[in-house]
């Protein structure tokens, strides 16, 4: 099965230009490939060079079958703009009334430090698909209510 990758447009430009940058890197260091022996036995650098091809190609392969397996986030229809959804921004407010503020996003561009939660992840799985004025419970005991739902112009 086919896995899709959820991006923003920055996100989609990210993940070209690291592509189109190590391709380029790897066209630049195939032209000084260091010989294979050194003497009679294998030379260390070679070897070295080797395994680093070997994952930056690796690394191209992951780009290359991003690029053809992504799907940009939109924003909803109007109807749908108060229910949580992949690139959502929500405000939630926890037991102690404390106000937290997460964003949902694609795995590839999730960061919990900077509030981007993935929508694969247990917390994106739970928030995705309530509305405005629901609580959301965990097993922890906490709880949150749905505040506000908004999504960016597109």
């Amino acid at each position: 099965m086919t896995k899709v990758y959820y991006l923003t447009k920055e996100g989609l430009e990210k993940v070209r230009q690291e592509y189109d940058e190590l391709t380029l890197y790897r066209k630049e260091i195939l032209e000084d490939v260091p010989p294979i022996l050194e003497g009679d036995s294998l030379n260390p650098e070679f070897s070295s060079f080797q395994e680093n091809i070997e994952l930056l190609e690796k690394r191209i392969e992951e780009l290359n079958y991003i690029l053809k397996n992504y799907t940009i986030i939109k924003r909803p229809s109007k109807k749908d703009q108060d229910k949580v959804d992949i690139g959502a921004r929500i405000v939630l407010k926890n037991e102690s009334a404390k106000e937290e503020e997460y964003k949902i996003v694609g795995t590839l561009e999730a960061d919990p430090f900077a509030g981007k939660i993935s929508n694969e992840s247990p917390l994106g799985i739970s928030f995705i698909g309530k509305r405005v004025g629901e609580t959301v419970s965990f097993n922890n005991g906490k709880k949150y209510k749905i505040l506000k739902v908004q999504y960016e112009e597109a």
